[in-house]
């Protein structure tokens, strides 16, 4: 299929997510923006919920992993549907109770303005890495594809993509975004399953045909039992559960959905039932990462990799597949950067900036400065999607996964300290805890073999760093008279 076909397809579909963002931010304001004046549906919360956290790494890498992993990844999901649980029936009663617009008021609640600034700190940090990650794989395959075709260099792809992002986020924030991630989901999983039932009859096989071929082939193992490899099952899964809990319940940009919904039990109705989709959902993506490599044997093809999927549909399937494949593929382009940037500007103007207690502004005032730092942040992005490009890293979903375990661990570790304990924190020590912690496991983490030998440390690493966070933090505090902890969960 021409380059000029599929610039038109990718022209008409920003074009769709303009006249929804035009329909849904139409007398918004801040509160608009930041909560979704706490009004959005949890169906289409939870709904939208799947693409965001899926996302184009998991369109691209998941299923690219299969050819050296076999559906090792589903350990790690198994680990999260248990994490999303802990997300739904711990976390999210103590976030309706409160009340809160950030999560990480919570922190600054319990614990004092450090917790509360170091928290939302490291989610910037975190979400920033993670979604410029996500957002570089899916620009650099849209260059390839489409973009270098007329001549366009990868600076000024991105460039577009962002503008074209911002152009539909800036006003109405969370609750555009409801309703263009229910889209961008429904794009994503429809070239998924249309993908999957092409391949299968490409290679003449029904659903259990594909899975005794893949079996046969040694590509559909789940279970690692090897316990000194990284990717052992009782690591994966604790560390999908850890997973689940910081990159979704702890992180400004999921909850910030998650609480735009009116009623807790609804949000907790969002949770479960995105969990128990996702599990499925990623499921067929291992699936057809199999049919991918499949097909790559019987055809010779020899990408790997991040590069399988994009190689065997451009280059071998029929035109109408690709661009079935480019659609999907940008529908898991926005929600990893649309989100992202919103939740990052809400954190930053409510978390950093005061903006919602300066009673000295009028709302176009704050309207303005929410508005510098979006665009603030969509060049933060460039500049990072740059960098992303100059490491070029092989596999996209474990650098992610990687990164997550150095900037949540904090996190995770602060919010455990505040719920679990009723301890008071001395003054300054927090934020060199905070600091020490991940600096400890880079230090563990690059001496594995002379420290452990032949065991390897996996994605168990951010477990690793949240008990380092506890740790200091027990010895960095004195009990506490009142019993806060506790008592906020207790409620």
């Amino acid at each position: 299929m021409s380059a000029a076909v599929l610039l038109a397809v990718i022209a008409a579909y920003f074009s769709l997510l303009l006249a929804v963002a035009w329909w849904t931010s139409r007398r918004a304001d801040n509160d608009s923006f930041f909560i979704g004046n706490r009004s959005s549906h949890w169906g289409l919360v939870a709904f939208g919920m799947i693409g965001t956290s899926l996302s184009g790494v998991t369109f691209i890498s998941v299923p690219g992993s299969v050819g050296t992993g076999a559906f090792g990844y589903f350990q790690i999901m198994l680990g999260q549907f248990a994490g999303y649980a802990v997300v739904a029936f711990v976390l999210l009663p103590l976030y309706y109770r409160l009340q809160l617009s950030s999560i990480y008021r919570y922190l600054g609640s319990r614990l004092g303005v450090a917790a509360h600034r170091t928290g939302a700190g490291f989610f910037i940090l975190s979400r920033t890495l993670g979604a410029t990650a996500r957002l570089y794989l899916v620009v650099r395959i849209l260059q390839d594809l489409v973009l270098a075709q007329f001549g366009m260099p990868f600076w000024l792809s991105a460039v577009l993509v962002l503008v074209m992002i911002l152009l539909y986020t800036l006003e109405g924030g969370v609750k555009t975004i409801v309703w263009t991630d229910t889209l961008q989901t429904t794009g994503m999983l429809a070239g998924l399953v249309i993908c999957v039932v092409f391949l299968l009859h490409a290679l003449g096989l029904d659903l259990a045909g594909g899975w005794r071929a893949m079996r046969a082939a040694g590509l559909a193992e789940v279970f690692v039992s090897d316990p000194m490899s990284a990717a052992h099952w009782a690591k994966q899964l604790l560390a999908g559960a850890a997973i689940a809990v910081a990159m979704t319940g702890l992180d400004q940009e999921m909850m910030q959905k998650n609480i735009s919904v009116k009623r807790l039990a609804d949000a907790q109705k969002n949770m479960m039932v995105m969990a128990t989709i996702m599990t499925g959902v990623v499921l067929l993506f291992l699936f057809l990462g199999g049919l991918l490599s499949l097909y790559a044997r019987q055809q010779g093809i020899a990408a790997q990799g991040d590069r399988l999927f994009p190689a065997v549909v451009m280059d071998h399937l029929p035109a109408w597949v690709q661009l079935i494949f480019v659609v999907a593929l940008i529908s898991a382009l926005f929600p990893s950067a649309d989100g992202a940037i919103t939740a990052l500007t809400s954190s930053t103007c409510i978390d950093l900036l005061g903006l919602q207690e300066r009673r000295d502004w009028d709302e176009a005032r704050k309207r303005r400065t929410r508005k510098a730092v979006h665009l603030g942040y969509a060049a933060v992005f460039l500049l990072l999607t740059l960098g992303f490009r100059w490491l070029d890293d092989p596999s996209m979903v474990n650098l992610i996964l990687k990164l997550a375990g150095y900037t949540y661990g904090p996190l995770l570790g602060l919010f455990a300290f505040g719920i679990l304990t009723s301890r008071t924190l001395r003054a300054g020590v927090l934020p060199w805890i905070a600091l020490a912690a991940p600096a400890l496991c880079w230090i563990v983490d690059a001496h594995q073999a002379a420290l452990f030998g032949d065991y390897r440390m996996g994605l168990e690493l951010l477990l690793v760093n949240a008990a380092l966070t506890f740790g200091g933090l027990w010895a960095g505090s004195r009990p506490s008279m009142g019993g806060v902890g506790r008592s906020a969960v207790a409620g």
